[in-house]
């Protein structure tokens, strides 16, 4: 029997029946976690200071004009530094997104749930951002739950009343940050400054916006973590006994608990069962039971630890970044065949996304004969088609465009004027007819190659094929 499976038996497993956050009675448990303090905690606000700071500052970064970031999901309309991306560019975005799901998957692999702690959204906006806030005008923990168990006095209405205007003003900001990356800075500025009977579909969804964003942060909370997030249900068949994640070294921990008067020194590990890490954890969970979905990688139980530990003058990382073969068997193994198996597939995507995105044309065309139609016979030895063309310009700029066919030659191309004038962000929908001698036709369909050409340079060759009489 392992180290690991003699722990396990000698813990209680019924927290894995209910959820930390749900009382016994079915209802909610307010979570009021102790603030953490400590290298992790400083460096997480560090990195959430340089996060939140690119988050608001990229919708109003622009490059000619236009912004460097936009995801229009109405009007189908992407801009990724500088570079637009239409529907016709589906395939790489569908293939990005591909590729940034297998990147997750791999330092979940690798590495756990350390996206859920250093990285998301939801938990660099709650923990600091609104909590922040909340320790500043509440209280610490203690005073937190002193204030919501006390009668509504004035102090609690004051400060319920601040905290909650300033925790909507924060929701109000990031939901305008969130339409800027949808319509775009100037779109936003037209509706928050000009009367709201000419934008009233921004104005509704601004309001739709802040609200959801100060449910999620002002009551839902950590519930997202736990409940809603579907990525915390993944890592339960990603993770494996290689994978790094924040856990407590049962080796070294256990028997937990004070040691007392007249004991050996040895007695017990070296957890003195204070349970400062499942006071200051978001989550409400108990890291010494093991790796839980709840468990979100936080690490303010290993800074909440380390102090201890300090304080009682013994080894820090109790609690730490490790695996389970690591602390169980003393193995630091990253790398297997599952990591090598997702390192290769998301090599490969790289490779192709990044061959897609330096192929990919800025003027995209398309010729085809038009549906339904028949060759029109223009003379004994001469015969006409018509052609649908489709073009379209993924730049900021008008273009104007020529068509020349170079096979079969002899063919001719006959249009309104003589050239496509196609303007910016937007697309061109056109007919011509195309004659061609009898004489170049090779057969019922003959094969037609058209070079568009801008500026006299050719963009773009579109093979396409003429219709003419099966027997000639």
């Amino acid at each position: 029997m392992s180290d690991s499976d003699s722990f396990l038996e000698h813990v209680d497993q019924s927290y894995r029946d209910s959820i930390g956050t749900i009382g016994k009675d079915g209802k909610r448990k307010w979570v009021f976690p102790t603030k953490p303090k400590g290298k992790f905690y400083n460096a997480r606000t560090a990195l959430s200071i340089f996060y939140l700071i690119v988050l608001f500052t990229l919708p109003f970064l622009k490059y000619k004009g236009h912004p460097m970031f936009l995801f229009n999901v109405l009007e189908r309309k992407f801009i990724l530094f500088g570079t637009i991306f239409w529907p016709q560019d589906l395939v790489i975005f569908g293939l990005a997104m591909i590729t940034m799901v297998l990147f997750v998957v791999l330092f979940t692999v690798a590495f756990g749930r350390i996206f859920c702690g250093w990285v998301c959204p939801q938990t660099i906006f709650l923990e600091m951002v609104f909590r922040k806030i909340e320790y500043w005008i509440d209280g610490s923990a203690s005073q937190q739950q002193k204030l919501k168990a006390e009668s509504w006095t004035s102090s609690k209405i004051r400060k319920r009343v601040l905290k909650h205007s300033v925790f909507y003003a924060i929701s109000l900001l990031i939901s305008n940050t969130f339409l800027a990356y949808m319509i775009g800075v100037d779109e936003l500025f037209k509706i928050i400054t000009e009367p709201v009977s000419q934008h009233m579909v921004g104005f509704i969804m601004i309001l739709v916006f802040s609200g959801a964003f100060y449910f999620v942060f002002a009551w839902f909370r950590e519930q997202v973590c736990i409940i809603a997030c579907p990525y915390g249900r993944l890592q339960g068949v990603m993770l494996d006994k290689n994978s790094i994640v924040v856990a407590y070294d049962y080796i070294r921990g256990e028997p937990r608990g004070r040691i007392k008067k007249g004991e050996p020194a040895d007695s017990k590990g070296d957890c003195i069962d204070c349970g400062m890490c499942v006071k200051v954890c978001p989550t409400a969970i108990d890291i010494r039971n093991g790796t839980q979905l709840e468990c979100v990688n936080c690490t303010a139980c290993i800074d909440a630890c380390d102090e201890v530990m300090i304080k009682i003058d013994r080894p820090t990382n109790l609690i730490k970044y490790a695996s389970e073969n690591n602390i169980s068997k003393g193995e630091g193994k990253i790398i297997n065949w599952r990591t090598k198996s997702y390192a290769a597939i998301l090599t490969v995507l790289l490779v192709v996304l990044t061959l897609l995105i330096t192929s990919r044309s800025n003027i995209e065309t398309t010729i085809l004969r038009t549906s339904g139609t028949l060759y029109q016979q223009i003379d004994s030895a001469h015969y006409s088609n018509l052609f649908v063309i489709k073009t379209i310009n993924k730049t900021y700029h008008d273009e104007v465009l020529t068509l020349d066919v170079i096979e079969p030659k002899g063919a001719v191309v006959r249009m309104v004027g003589d050239v496509i004038n196609i303007r910016a962000e937007s697309k061109y929908d056109g007919q011509f007819f195309m004659d061609l001698p009898a004489s170049s036709m090779t057969g019922h369909k003959t094969k037609v190659v058209i070079d568009v050409k801008k500026n006299g340079e050719v963009i773009q060759r579109v093979k396409t094929g003429f219709l003419g009489p099966i027997y000639q």
